[in-house]
């Protein structure tokens, strides 16, 4: 005789992506300083809520701190260059 297949557990439950950890990631492209705003936000309320998307949220407070740093690096270069030339050029004489 054969015998009737097991019942298989049920699926676990469906947990949700936090919207916060998915904002922080697209942000951290478009304006940097906010993604690592909502990075932060949103690693908290993801160890509150339990929800998915720590790595979202890891992802756009890395990549937006990153990205602004280059950016704050890149302001301070650009200005240290202006400063430089406005020093070593020559003063012409309108005269």
């Amino acid at each position: 005789m054969y015998q009737q297949p097991g019942h298989y557990p049920p699926p676990p439950p469906y947990r949700r992506t936090n919207g916060m950890a998915i904002a922080a990631l697209v942000t951290a492209f478009l304006f940097a300083p906010a993604g690592i705003v909502l990075g932060v936000l949103a690693r908290n309320e993801i160890r509150r809520t339990g929800e998915e998307g720590w790595g979202m949220a890891t992802a756009g407070l890395v990549i937006g701190a990153i990205v602004t740093a280059l950016g704050v690096l890149a302001i301070v270069l650009w200005v240290v260059l202006v400063v430089w030339l406005v020093r070593e050029l020559p003063v012409v004489s309108t005269r």
